[in-house]
């Protein structure tokens, strides 16, 4: 499924690039992009002075730490994901209004070791009961952005240009949750973790529109 995704991403980008350029000039470049989405190479077409296409792969892991009810979760957060976008610039300079999508596989994943006794669903269990819950949130594969940004020249064909905008990865979802004490197998138990489940989406659910707050610096020619 992913492997489609990303297909039909990177053939958005083709497409785009197979219209013959409306200016004398094509301008291509080669940099890297790093920021709210993860720090990766992105390649640019500039087809004329008012429509450009890019592409770019991100990757960054850093913690995040979340309280759901009594718990305490450690959340490894992997940031992973392939996207393409087209450029609008209405004046014909740097200003951009980018309209895009990415094949998403951001994940995090979650660890809650409880010290004290805690409540998991509508129960509560000593920490020797429950152990360590662990489990990995995920998100839609597809996921659209819309973004305005600035690029200009510092020098000899290099550029730097800035954006901001959103990414909608849809509502997180977790359906991976266990626990390691010794009643991980009971009827009891499994029904309080799909609550618990539930509580860590909704505790979750401000992650359903990703920030976009992104650098670049490439060398065009």
């Amino acid at each position: 499924m992913k492997l489609a995704t990303r297909a039909a991403v990177l053939g958005s980008v083709l497409g785009i690039c197979s219209v013959p350029a409306m200016a004398q000039e094509t301008r291509w470049g080669l940099g890297i992009a790093g920021g709210t989405l993860g720090v990766g190479p992105q390649v640019t077409y500039r087809a004329s002075p008012h429509f450009g296409v890019r592409a770019n792969a991100t990757f960054l892991s850093l913690s995040h730490a979340e309280a759901v009810d009594d718990i305490d979760y450690d959340g490894d957060v992997d940031l992973r994901s392939f996207g393409a976008l087209l450029d609008w610039y209405p004046t014909g300079g740097g200003l951009r209004l980018s309209l895009g999508a990415r094949s998403n596989e951001n994940e995090v994943g979650v660890v809650g070791a409880p010290g004290t006794s805690v409540t998991v669903g509508d129960t509560t269990y000593t920490p020797q009961q429950v152990g360590t819950l662990s489990g990995t949130v995920s998100f839609a594969e597809f996921a659209p952005t819309l973004t305005v940004g600035y690029g200009g020249t510092v020098g000899e064909g290099f550029t730097f240009g800035a954006e901001i905008g959103v990414m909608w990865q849809g509502a997180p979802r977790i359906n991976d949750l266990r626990a390691t004490g010794p009643l991980a197998g009971t009827v009891l138990l499994q029904a309080d973790i799909e609550r618990e489940e539930q509580r860590i989406e909704a505790e979750l659910d401000d992650f359903e529109v990703w920030p976009i707050l992104q650098m670049e610096f490439q060398y065009r020619f």
